[in-house]
């Protein structure tokens, strides 16, 4: 199987998944003092708009064949309307998942951590459209 001809929405189905429990992660080790903290701290995050904001920002830095899987991801289809984006957001933010659901897929774990660190960086540094949140993953424990 060719991970990179696979669906980009398969891509980002799974990418999404992934990228959510490093964030909850991230959330835990912070130790915040509930569960409704650690939603919160999450959202900014997990919003496509600060997802938008965080691909724009790698794409220089990311590879060739990471860049090709950014732009199939954005210009599919959209086969459903988005529920609270702009479709230019949505799809953005679905190339931001698609990225790391091919970075997983292909056992990058490295470079897909070291890219879910900058982007949770930079949507901390943006402001990313919600209330501060957890630090972005530090290096695993050895």
């Amino acid at each position: 199987m060719d991970i990179r001809q696979t669906n980009t929405t398969a891509l980002a189905y799974l990418g999404d998944a992934v990228y959510e429990v490093y964030v909850r992660e991230s959330s835990v080790r912070a130790k915040p003092a509930n569960i409704d903290a650690i939603h919160r701290m999450n959202v900014r995050y997990v919003r496509a708009e600060g997802q938008e904001v965080a691909i724009r920002a790698l794409l220089p830095e990311l590879t060739e064949e990471e860049q090709s899987i950014v732009r199939r991801a954005r210009n599919h289809k959209i086969t459903s309307k988005p529920k609270n984006a702009n479709p230019v957001t949505y799809k953005m933010a679905t190339a931001f998942e698609a990225l790391i659901g091919y970075l997983y897929m292909t056992e990058q774990k490295a470079r897909m951590e070291e890219i879910i660190r900058r982007a949770m960086k930079i949507i901390d540094e943006s402001g990313g459209g919600g209330p501060r949140v957890a630090k972005a993953p530090t290096e695993p424990e050895k």
